[in-house]
């Protein structure tokens, strides 16, 4: 049996999908709230099932402990409402009406205004390490830049952030990892922020994403199609998946990179030539800190899973496994990233898998998933990395893991991963490369 929410497999359930992976294209298990799903772990069987209209993306019905009716699930439901939930064609009208928001002009044009976020936060890191005690990274620094990133885009105010985080962390979490009641009172406040914060940009609109949604027309000059409770619901799909990649992908990066330092010395090094280089086009963070986000992405893929899927029909998978109609199946991003069949030596951190010169480069990873739900913020969150981790290493030399790496707590649960903290602390900073 499957319990998301245990502490061990939350910290390395990588053997547990290798077992599955190894016994066939689909396999059904048995999850700890007594429902049953079949998971998806190898990297050609995810990619089929992602582009399969047979797999919908409306998620089936509620299994497991019955739900009774209250404010609280009522609220889950309408926040559901979105378009991760949805099968073309509301899919493909609820993704145009976003997609301006996140074109490559105006994710690049938030470089500016990340460095100096960066720059800021780095700062306030730096003076409490100083200090003395070990600092959490993810509390500092690994969280506050992509919520002030995101919240900025979207336009929700500083003073909300924090709640804003405790309540997706709920949310995001199995119920039996949290105390009683703790999961319904986090959808039924984030049902009624939204609800206000809605109201605030229909009275008094900015330039933020949550006015334009609200009020910019579309290609035919007629309001925003949006019908009851979809714009509630893309309001948090828009901040939960606006923050959560990255915040794991910063964290896990800067975790890989302390357990690495040669890896570390690499991308500092090829980071200066870069500098040097005025004929290289790469960027300011140069090919092998762009090699170290992709192979993080890959190795410890912030999303553990996709959203639920469900078989519409009876669907036989190329090895001959039948998965019956009205199934529950679930695609595993961390699993299928790591499949020997595609990435020789997987479970090796090895950023040169990913230098753009080298023969047989790797297989792409599936991070940010593939097909028509493709995550739409995977350019930001790799803008966010790239000026985020070099700077984090050129501030901070010497920066070390004050927790034994096995204490070290995760997110439970099957949708999210990364460390929940990284305390760290600084030592003697090692030779800068030349």
């Amino acid at each position: 049996m499957l319990d998301p929410a245990d502490s061990d497999f939350a910290r390395d359930p990588y053997p547990f999908y290798a077992g599955l992976r190894a016994r066939g294209d689909a396999s059904r298990v048995s999850l700890s709230n007594g429902s049953h799903a079949w998971l998806v772990t190898g990297y050609e069987q995810a990619r089929a099932v992602l582009s399969d209209a047979r797999f919908s993306n409306v998620p089936p019905r509620r299994a497991g402990r019955p739900k009774p009716d209250s404010p609280a699930e009522r609220a889950r439901a309408a926040l559901a409402k979105h378009m991760l939930n949805a099968d073309a064609p509301e899919h493909t009208r609820l993704r145009k009406l976003t997609t301006a928001a996140f074109s490559p002009r105006r994710v690049d044009a938030l470089g500016p205004r990340i460095e100096l976020l960066v720059k800021e936060l780095l700062r306030d890191v730096g003076d409490r390490l100083a200090a003395g005690g070990p600092v959490d990274l993810v509390d500092t620094f690994a969280f506050p830049l992509p919520v002030l990133v995101i919240g900025e885009v979207l336009g929700v105010p500083e003073a909300d952030r924090s709640a804003l985080r405790e309540w997706t962390y709920r949310v995001g979490s199995p119920a039996d990892a949290l105390p009683p009641g703790a999961l319904e009172d986090a959808w039924s406040s984030l049902r009624r922020y939204f609800t206000e914060l809605i109201a605030d940009k229909r009275a008094t609109p900015a330039d933020d994403l949550f006015s334009s949604l609200v009020h910019e027309p579309g290609d035919d000059g007629e309001p925003p199609d949006w019908q009851p409770e979809e714009l509630l619901a893309m309001a948090f799909l828009l901040l939960f998946a606006g923050y959560e990649t990255t915040m794991n992908l910063l964290a896990s990066a800067t975790l890989l990179l302390l357990r690495h330092p040669e890896e570390l010395t690499a991308a500092q090094a090829d980071r200066i030539a870069t500098r040097a280089d005025r004929t290289n086009r790469t960027g300011p963070a140069g090919r092998r800190w762009d090699a170290v986000i992709e192979e993080t992405l890959r190795h410890a893929s912030p999303l553990e899973g996709t959203t639920w899927r469900r078989t519409t029909e009876a669907v036989t998978l190329p090895d001959g496994t039948v998965i019956p109609a009205e199934s529950s199946v679930l695609v595993v991003l961390a699993a299928a990233s790591r499949d020997p069949e595609r990435y020789p030596d997987p479970d090796t951190f090895r950023p040169a898998r990913y230098l753009p010169d080298r023969d047989g480069r790797a297989a792409p990873h599936l991070a940010f998933g593939h097909g028509p739900h493709y995550c739409l913020g995977a350019r930001l969150a790799r803008l966010e990395a790239r000026v985020a981790l070099p700077a984090l290493f050129d501030a901070l030399p010497g920066l070390r893991l004050a927790t034994p790496l096995e204490e070290l707590p995760y997110r439970p649960g099957l949708l999210v991963r990364g460390p929940r903290t990284l305390p760290v602390t600084l030592g003697e900073p090692a030779p800068r490369p030349r």
